[in-house]
């Protein structure tokens, strides 16, 4: 899947995983095996996620650090800014330049549950474009991808706000984008054409999570705020009761889902891995 020797925001296709660092100690030993298992499929790129109000930030170098170092492969940190003041930001990046990890996934981040209405509105940076901005003027090292919502974000008042909120983004100088998840392909299709007509010329890589047990749904789908097709929901009545066999019919989805895309022309997929090499390593496979 390596594509080139080309910088993994220039190239012309990727195949890109996102992992994320557990949220209990105990379990840290076990993401280098993980994180091993993953680089054996030779993604363009893995991304690693960032807890709300940097709450993970130690966890994210060092996982970054060891996709960098060890590994081989680019690797992608999630720097979160809702929480975070500027020199916080700015002790990271140094931690992150250290480890030679200069590609950053720019966020503005969820809202920490014990942050106050008053905290909240008083925060440095109100969008990730701010922190964009702040960071190409600070840590010019470093190459700046951000995020995209096919069904646009949550907070927005429409998608034509999301997409100048996104415009700003390229503008500030993000040079790749990556998608919030989503089950209907013909969302991402219609979100591209709009946002091509509103001037933003980025790549953009369709995130696919893999949903294999119906737990996913109440949890992290509900919570991207991405629709349920039909198709999707009956396949959830149909398995649903039966672990073994919702597993399967989830990875066959994503499997038809990226198919689907490239016949399409996107060129770039990125899978939210879960940290599930097994099903990553399917789904990689049912997709060749």
């Amino acid at each position: 899947m390596e594509a080139s020797k080309a910088d993994i925001f220039d190239r012309e296709s990727t195949f890109s995983f996102e992992v994320f660092p557990p949220k209990k100690d105990d379990d840290f030993a076990s993401a280098f095996s993980t994180l091993d298992a993953l680089g054996e499929l030779r993604p363009d790129y893995i991304s690693v996620t960032y807890g709300a109000g940097g709450s993970r930030a130690g966890k994210t170098v060092e996982i970054a650090s060891y996709i960098q170092n060890h590994l081989q492969i680019p690797a992608i940190a999630h720097v979160t800014c809702v929480g975070s003041r500027r020199e916080q930001i700015l002790s990271l990046c140094r931690d992150l330049e250290k480890e030679h990890v200069t590609h950053i996934m720019a966020l503005r981040g969820d809202r920490p549950k014990d942050m106050t209405d008053e905290e909240f509105a008083a925060r440095e940076f109100e969008h990730a474009s701010d922190l964009i901005s702040f960071l190409k003027a600070q840590a010019p090292s470093f190459s700046f991808a951000a995020a995209c919502y096919p069904e646009k974000h949550f907070e927005a008042f429409s998608m034509e706000t999301d997409l100048k909120n996104l415009l700003k983004k390229q503008e500030a100088g993000a040079k790749h984008l990556i998608s919030q998840l989503f089950f209907d392909n013909d969302y991402f299709y219609a979100f591209c054409e709009k946002a091509r007509a509103k001037g933003i010329t980025l790549p953009i890589s369709a995130g696919i999570m893999p949903i294999t047990s119906p737990k996913q749904i109440g949890t992290t789908v509900t919570l991207s705020g991405s629709s349920i097709p039909k198709a999707f929901a009956d396949l959830i009545a149909r398995y649903g009761d039966n672990a073994e066999e919702m597993r399967k019919a989830g990875i066959d989805y994503a499997i038809r889902q990226i198919r689907d895309l490239q016949e399409n022309g996107v060129k770039h997929i990125h899978i939210y891995s879960m940290n599930k090499p097994k099903t990553t390593r399917e789904i990689v496979e049912g997709v060749k």
